[in-house]
């Protein structure tokens, strides 16, 4: 059996060995994921936010964190950690991850995945993390799929790496992706509309109004419900992706985390040319305050995401389903 790689002609020469080692665990845990094993969806305990863990949450995370050993890495976060781990003593990297994104799906075979992010490390390893965000220097996802890619960002655009199955490779299939601008597509899980603040219901609301309303477009809804997956969709073809806060219990600040979630994906979606947002304001913007925090995520075709932040824009008295009819918004 080979060796899994990665074509490292686009890959900056100080991030090569990290590239190598997360292509390495991401051929594996593919590996592992294609063979089936039932058991890999099974419950095994809760972690720090109280989130349930599968067995295979444990073995990606373990898997990864074996792989980047010796790769430049002076800190290693994880969803499944309470705390970073020191790697290497003198190394110049600091990693977040999210092993396994998804795993709710792992029994119906929906299309998973594992998310990154990379920081300069510092001496503590709460400082390498807890920053603002757009001291990101490194992000981007694998998606376990009918295709395994793996996607990347180093700040100068966002490639596209596929895997061989053939030869354990990560060949480039794309090394500028530009996103569509325009696709009439919205990802929200439409049963918490009840509990979405004022701006999100009437932006769902004007895309549910399609052809009649002040969009004066037909939409379509998804919701997959593995944000690697939503994330992908719309890296190809455009549109939009909503996880808003809400006025559930614990949903004040949104699901999604930060660190090793939305800060890596909204900075694949910039570097692709679109837009990523908390509703109103920059995810990139915005500051690291807690290993595990979260935040509201939009993120899509920049004009999409535009016009959500200009929805939240609007004084509370005119966030109604039926300002657009008075031209604000029309396309």
């Amino acid at each position: 059996m080979t060796t899994p790689t990665i074509d490292t002609t686009h890959v900056p020469p100080r991030f090569r060995a990290l590239m190598l080692a997360l292509a390495r665990g991401g051929a594996t845990l593919a590996g592992v994921i294609r063979r089936g094993d039932d058991s890999l969806s099974s419950e095994v305990g809760i972690n720090n936010d109280g989130d349930g863990q599968k067995r295979l949450d444990i073995q990606a995370d373990a898997l990864f964190r074996d792989a980047l050993r010796d790769t430049g890495l002076r800190w290693f976060a994880s969803e499944e950690q309470a705390a970073p781990l020191p790697m290497q003593p003198d190394g110049t990297l600091a990693l977040a991850i999210d092993p396994l994104d998804g795993s709710s799906n792992i029994d119906t075979n929906v299309s998973i995945g594992t998310i990154f992010a990379v920081y300069p490390a510092e001496d503590q390893a709460e400082a390498s993390f807890l920053r603002p965000a757009r001291d990101l220097i490194v992000g981007g996802y694998i998606i376990y799929g009918p295709r395994c890619c793996l996607v990347v960002s180093f700040g100068d655009g966002t490639q596209i790496y596929t895997l061989n199955p053939d030869t354990d490779s990560f060949d480039l299939t794309n090394p500028r992706v530009v996103m569509p601008d325009c696709f009439f597509e919205f990802a929200i899980n439409a049963s918490n509309y009840r509990y979405w603040p004022r701006p999100i219901r009437a932006y769902i609301d004007d895309c549910l109004a399609g052809i009649d309303g002040p969009r004066e477009r037909n939409f379509n809804m998804r919701w997959i419900a593995s944000l690697v997956a939503e994330a992908h969709r719309i890296l190809m073809r455009g549109g939009i992706f909503l996880y808003p806060s809400d006025a559930r219990k614990g949903y004040e600040k949104g699901r999604l985390r930060m660190l090793y979630e939305c800060a890596p994906i909204a900075f694949v979606i910039e570097q692709a040319g679109g837009r990523a947002s908390d509703g109103a304001l920059p995810i990139l913007d915005g500051a690291i305050t807690d290993l595990h925090g979260r935040t509201p995520m939009v993120f899509g075709s920049a004009e999409k995401v535009d016009r959500v932040a200009a929805y939240h824009d609007l004084p509370d008295a005119e966030v109604s389903a039926l300002f657009g009819h008075r031209g604000l918004f029309r396309a």
